[in-house]
């Protein structure tokens, strides 16, 4: 992404009052009016061979702003009508992101201490830079995206490199940092080709992500000099060796996230390392730690804290099952992400909380014991685990984070305990051979896109505890056929059941009061919903596209007309008639009237005091009526019947 262009701005000294006597106010006036005058002057042009040259002058000293011109090579003045040229401008000679390219060598005089911001950004041509001895500093993007430059010499008068200031010199064939570079900003060679890579022996930060993504660069030895390695900062799948000093104190988050290492050690300085450092190194058997380091130890390569309460990094290319040993009650987030080879880990009930991505995307995982004591399940913690077949939670887990079963494409049943209280938006998202969940009656909410994507799930046990149904919570469930919304919901979101291409027909309980946009849109077999209440708000399109859906609503409630979202509305009014009760050929039975056409389930049950009511019959009221008969009623001393909807 283009880096946003960064407008100098001049700095204009105010005015010095001076206070003179009248006698004085003749010999004073000269020295006034140069005090007066500020130290920066407007931007003023000079034209050469090369082209057009804009350029402030401050302090008797150029700073090229500007040039315009179409020649490939260039030679910047190392003076303009006689005054030093000492600064290269933001964006001095940025050209577009596609070609075509003019610049393609440009000659740096020794007068130039600073490279400013994007001054050569987009020089998509240029194939090789000297930057001279006196140039002290390299600033932001300065050279980014010179896609053609193969030959870059840096001079030993540079102190900073700035952030991005190479990122997508992808031609780049070797690189030496001098010495006299202390500082190597954020992204700074991102994304470069160079295979060689040699950091000078005064470098004592390394910015995030500052050689991530260089695809041809196998080994790199970071000097003693250095004490910080930022985040992400050799992340890169080519890595496969390096050396770290013994002066770094710290290791930022995913410093080698995704790269090819088979073996690290941790030197005896290293006082602080950030969660994931090795995440997704599938090659990485093991992690040593200087035995004189006094924050951090390995047990059989996997990384801890010294007293091994705090599991930090499991090694990517183990595969095992593996059992976190009783002294841990930490498991550093991401400390098992992306480890292909984990097919089972059984977590201790010392571990309180299972953190954030703390097994994401571990593909071979296929099972995973959680012990009593375990509270939390994290955000995203097992997301992605493809093979994860069934997950059992002890009574002791309180909260389900966010995404944290997503996408376990495997899962077919998950047992959560009446402990838990919360779970977070999209827990269970995408998994798609999920069967049938039972929510406990702890809950109160479904978040949204709770079970969004669940396309094998059947069938869903809501508790009547539950006052929300989320945006989007059963989105393109598309095998869900029957789902009954307990009577304390009020409020159902945006997308709630949108895709539901299985579901017939829906009851909506009174308690309900809001219907979010789109709620049933795309739910293509849906043919009735029955509304116990008055007339919800709803959003736009509740039912989008599904013309063949029918509203119905009791006699005694408000608000209706003849339609409700687009959609035609009819009063669901059947009756027995008192006269038509009794025995006919046999059979007792009676007539049923109501609006034409309404279709009638009868159901029936022998005690009232705990009714079990089975369905008997389905009627629909031609012309507005319809008889029943029920051909086992000599069968039963007693039988009470109720008229229900589909």
């Amino acid at each position: 992404m283009k880096t946003p262009t960064l407008i100098a701005r001049t700095t204009w000294p105010s005015a010095t009052a001076v206070r003179s006597r009248r006698v004085c106010a003749t010999r004073l006036l000269p020295l006034l009016l140069l005090l007066a005058l500020p130290s920066a002057v407007q931007a003023q042009s000079y034209t050469n061979t090369y082209g057009i040259w804009t350029y402030t002058t401050t302090n008797g000293a150029i700073n090229v702003t500007q040039y315009s011109g179409s020649a490939g090579a260039v030679a910047i003045p190392g003076t303009i009508n006689g005054l030093p040229v000492v600064a290269i401008g933001s964006n001095a000679f940025e050209e577009g992101l596609l070609p075509p390219w003019n610049l393609t060598s440009v000659l740096i005089p020794d007068s130039v201490t600073s490279i400013g911001s994007g001054a050569f950004f987009d020089c998509g041509s240029l194939a090789g830079v000297t930057i001279p001895n006196s140039v002290t500093n390299i600033g932001d993007s300065a050279f980014q995206n010179c896609v053609g430059l193969t030959s870059l010499t840096i001079g030993n008068g540079v102190t900073s490199i700035g952030s991005g200031a190479f990122v997508g010199c992808g031609n780049l064939g070797s690189l030496t940092i001098p010495n006299s570079v202390t500082n190597i900003g954020a992204s700074a060679f991102m994304n470069c080709g160079f295979s060689t890579l040699t950091i000078g022996n005064r470098v004592t930060t390394i910015g995030d992500s500052a050689f991530a993504a260089c695809a041809n660069l196998p080994s790199v030895a970071i000097p003693n000099s250095v004490t910080s390695i930022g985040a992400a900062a050799f992340s890169s799948y080519a890595l496969s060796s390096v050396t770290i000093g013994n002066g770094v104190t710290s290791i930022g988050d995913h410093a080698f996230a995704g790269s090819s290492l088979t073996s690290v050690a941790i030197p005896n300085n290293v006082t602080n390392i950030g969660h994931g450092p090795f995440e997704g190194c599938n090659h990485l058997t093991g992690i040593m730690v200087d035995a004189l380091n006094s924050c951090y130890g390995s047990s059989d390569g996997v990384l801890f804290n010294k007293s091994q309460t705090t599991l930090i990094q499991f090694p990517g290319g183990w595969s095992v099952a593996y059992l976190i040993p009783n002294s841990v009650t930490n498991i550093g987030e991401e400390a098992f992400a992306d480890c292909a080879g984990l097919t089972w880990v059984t977590i201790p009930g010392s571990v309180a909380s299972i953190p954030g991505s703390a097994f994401e995307n571990c593909g071979g995982l296929a099972g995973v014991t959680i012990s009593y004591g375990v509270t939390s399940i994290g955000d995203w913690a097992f997301s992605g685990c493809g093979r994860l077949v069934t997950v059992t939670m002890p009574n002791s887990v309180s909260r389900i984070g966010e995404q944290a079963f997503s996408y376990c494409g495997s899962l077919t049943s998950v047992t959560i305990p009446n402990s838990v209280t919360s779970i977070g938006d999209s827990a269970f998202a995408y998994c798609h051979s999920l069967l049938n969940v039972t929510i406990p009656n702890s809950i109160t909410s479904i978040g949204d896109s709770l079970f969004s994507g669940c396309s094998g799930l059947a069938g869903v046990t809501i508790p009547n505890s539950v006052t929300n149904l989320g945006e989007g919570a059963f989105g393109s469930c598309t095998s869900l056929i029957d789902i009954t919304i307990p009577n304390r919901v009020t409020s159902i979101g945006d997308s709630a059941f949108d895709g539901c291409t299985s579901l017939i027909g829906l009851t909506i309980p009174d308690s309900v009061t809001s219907i979010g946009y789109g709620a049933f849109l795309a739910s293509s077999n849906l043919s009735a919903v029955y509304f116990e209440g008055n007339l919800p708000t709803t959003g736009t399109v509740p039912f989008g596209w599904d013309y063949s859906v029918t509203v119905y609503y009791l006699a005694g409630t408000s608000g209706w007309g003849p339609t409700f979202g687009g959609r035609p509305t009819v009063l669901w009014n059947p009756q027995v008639q008192p006269g038509s009760l009794g025995v006919r050929t046999n059979q007792f039975g009676f007539n049923i009237t109501g609006t034409s056409n309404l279709v009638v389930v009868v159901e029936a049950s022998t005690n009232l005091a705990n009714p079990a009511w089975s369905p008997l019959a389905t009627n629909t009221l031609t012309s507005g009526s319809a008889y029943f008969s029920d051909p086992q009623w000599t069968n039963y001393p007693a039988r009470f019947y109720r008229l229900r909807w589909p």
